[in-house]
């Protein structure tokens, strides 16, 4: 016994098995077929003796044939049996390659839920929902704070301020002059903004002088 020999898997084992039994069908088979032709020749010599008349070396040869005939049906039985443990031998096979595939997938999917831990990944989802929800927030306060240093309070007012200031010193009342500005619809024939243009001139003038 070799103490130091590999034992084979499961699977060398049933493609050992099946060689086996491959080598016993053909053996079955051969020797079926040498039967066969020991059964011609016996038929051959027994009907020879017949003519000859010769009925104990008939008597003798046919129970020779009985015995031969009986040794072919067990050689058939026998295949038979191979071929049937043969297919057994294959469907093992197929069970055997079944259940380590099986086993690969429950392997994996147990690596697999090991890596995917459902509790943690609701938590990672929630962290990354609450982080999101933050940087929203931090953005808004951003853009507003920068738009109210943009825009200064009160720039608006003050530069109307200035304008209607400008315009007292001119001595122009803008409101007066935009009401009795002439439009499309109220003017006559050959009226136009020029009196207005003028006037403006006219205090523009005064003011330099």
């Amino acid at each position: 016994m070799n103490f130091f020999r590999k034992e084979p898997t499961v699977k060398e084992q049933q493609r050992q098995n099946d060689r086996e039994l491959r080598k016993a069908g053909r053996d079955l088979e051969r020797d079926k077929l040498a039967l066969e032709r020991e059964e011609k020749k016996l038929e051959a010599e027994i009907k020879k003796m017949a003519k000859e008349g010769n009925n104990e070396g008939c008597k003798m040869l046919a129970k020779q044939l009985v015995l031969m005939r009986k040794q072919k049906t067990r050689l058939y039985t026998a295949n038979s049996k191979v071929s049937s443990i043969q297919i057994h031998n294959k469907a093992m096979g197929a069970n055997i390659a079944i259940a380590g595939a099986m086993g690969t997938t429950a392997k994996t999917m147990g690596s697999m839920n090991k890596i995917m831990n459902p509790h943690q990944i609701a938590k990672d989802m929630e962290a990354f929902k609450q982080a999101n929800l933050k940087m929203d927030m931090t953005d808004d306060m951003i853009s507003d704070t920068l738009d109210d240093i943009m825009t200064e309070s009160g720039d608006e007012e003050e530069t109307e301020g200035i304008v209607n200031q400008v315009l007292d010193e001119i001595g122009i009342e803008v409101s007066g002059k935009m009401a009795n500005a002439p439009s499309v619809s109220r003017n006559k024939v050959g009226e136009s903004t020029s009196d207005i243009d003028k006037d403006l001139m006219a205090q523009l003038t005064k003011l330099k002088s």
